[in-house]
């Protein structure tokens, strides 16, 4: 039986002008920045949009490349190394990312869509 999820983490978009796309996503949806992971967002990075609840995230990636949506799942810091197990078991291989606030694995299904699972569980994942 697979370990359980906690919910949708974030959602990648590609846009080919992110400041522009903020406007919209902004003015559309009512998502805005979210001030705390403005970081990532330097050197290509993630510009990361929340709708007031902070219930949905998305990260927005300037990119002139076809649409390569990952789905990212939240889980705990012990479930995920469930996660990395329960992967292997299934002839996935993966190798965590350490994003400095976060740990996440990164997977495709047979078709290649793109999956991740991430814990901001930081300390408690590898301790």
């Amino acid at each position: 039986m697979a370990p359980r999820l906690d919910g949708v983490d974030h959602i990648h978009i590609n846009v080919s002008d992110r400041e522009e796309s903020e406007r919209w996503y902004t003015e559309v949806l009512g998502l805005s920045r979210v001030r705390d992971l403005e970081f990532w967002a330097v050197d290509g990075g993630p510009l990361t949009l929340s709708d007031s609840s902070g219930q949905i995230h998305l990260a927005l990636f300037e990119s002139d490349q076809a649409q390569g949506t990952t789905i990212a799942f939240r889980v705990s810091a012990a479930d995920l190394e469930q996660w990395i197990d329960h992967l292997a078991v299934n002839g996935i291989r993966v190798t965590p990312v350490d994003h400095q606030v976060s740990w996440s694995v990164y997977f495709t299904d047979d078709d290649g869509n793109r999956f991740e699972i991430t814990t901001y569980e930081y300390e408690a994942f590898r301790s």
